[in-house]
């Protein structure tokens, strides 16, 4: 395989979307200890964004890594999301800005226009993103550029021939969306191969539900290798992938940083026996009902009544896998009322949160399910 952009980069970065959190701050001393171990353990590459935590991820990132090592020992990846809420070219630029003043890091290793896709690609070429980042890539202020997306892979081919200049693409890959028909995750990374783009691989662990798998799978992967944790089969299963710069882990605390070195620190591709394993995996998934909600989020932050859709799906898909409509009705009443937010009751259809979602989930729907199995009282 010829060599290409981020080859000797470790395939694990730190995804600093989903950090640990003390009340409703991030727990800045937790993430120095993980951030520590991860630069000590060999790893260079954290991942964070303009929105992320409102703001606060990339203001972590400079107390965490700006003041307190050398620049040259991390790498450094943010985003600009043109979308979201940006009503001229001036106001998107100046989210480029805003993050390099926030993280205080002088300059991104890895520049991204974030989450393009659907209604939301207009926004670059309204604005001449495209250009922009180019300028300042020339004055040194990025390194390398490129774009995230969610949307099929028609879509990723139209913009990779508009924008052959766009050195890597970040994509959601995992072995549970590898042929998925709404997320596309085979088929994406296909065309970008075919366009000899590297790749950094977003939700390898789907949010999270590929560490707490439905009961088959984990059965299966547990007898394949008893010693090897849930989440070390899907960041595995991305990281063996060819073309990979690296593979985001959005690790919430020490122990998840630890599991995850553990395995990756002297990282060994899949096995064609591993391999096999996986298909199986994905075999059981492919028969499990559950909405393939990985709790992104960006449903929520245009929802006129605040409805706490994560959470909702979160309940429902736990009623799906393990069939215990008490225990997932006290997961729905604690992730509406019990944390301030609204419920499926009080959806009125508008599908903002459609035309957002990566996923491309019809969450009207899914909540008006939600309503009857946790609202509505039986008959």
């Amino acid at each position: 395989m010829e060599a290409y952009l981020g080859q000797n980069i470790p395939k694990l970065g730190f995804g600093l979307m989903r950090l640990p959190m003390a009340g409703e701050n991030i727990d800045i001393e937790q993430v120095k200890v993980m951030a520590d171990r991860f630069l000590d353990r060999g790893f260079s590459y954290f991942d964070t964004a303009y929105g992320y935590n409102g703001g606060a991820s990339e203001a972590a990132v400079k107390q965490v890594l700006s003041d307190r090592y050398p620049r040259d020992r991390f790498l450094l990846a943010t985003k600009l999301p043109a979308w979201d809420r940006a009503r001229t070219k001036q106001e998107a630029e100046q989210m480029f800005y805003t993050s390099l003043e926030r993280t205080g890091a002088g300059y991104f290793d890895f520049y991204l226009l974030h989450n393009l896709g659907e209604h939301r690609t207009h926004f670059f070429d309204d604005f001449d993103l495209w250009n922009f980042v180019q300028e300042r890539k020339k004055e040194g202020l990025i390194r390398h550029v490129g774009f995230s997306m969610h949307d099929k892979a028609e879509q990723l081919d139209k913009v990779l021939t508009a924008h052959p200049e766009v050195e890597f693409v970040q994509l959601q890959i995992n072995y549970a969306d590898w042929d998925s028909p709404s997320v596309e995750s085979r088929k994406n990374y296909e065309v970008a191969r075919r366009h000899g783009k590297p790749v950094i691989i977003m939700e390898p662990v789907k949010g999270g539900t590929l560490a707490k798998p439905p009961r088959a799978v984990a059965e299966l992967l547990k007898s394949a290798n008893p010693n090897a944790s849930l989440p070390s089969w899907a960041i595995r299963y991305a990281a063996s992938l060819e073309g990979v710069i690296t593979v985001l882990s959005g690790m919430s605390n020490a122990e998840q940083m630890e599991d995850n070195l553990s395995y990756m620190e002297h990282f060994q591709p899949l096995t064609p026996e591993e391999q096999a394993v996986i298909a199986q995996a994905q075999a059981l998934l492919a028969a499990t009902p559950t909405i393939a909600c990985t709790s992104c989020k960006y449903c929520v932050s245009g929802c006129p009544k605040d409805v706490a859709i994560p959470g909702i799906f979160r309940a429902v898909n736990d009623y799906l896998l393990y069939g215990d409509l008490a225990a997932a009705r006290g997961t729905y009443n604690w992730q509406t009322k019990g944390s301030g937010h609204s419920g499926a009751n009080d959806c009125i259809g508008c599908t903002q949160c459609q035309s957002v979602c990566p996923q491309h989930l019809e969450i009207v729907k899914e909540l008006q399910r939600a309503k009857a199995l946790f609202e509505e009282k039986p008959v």
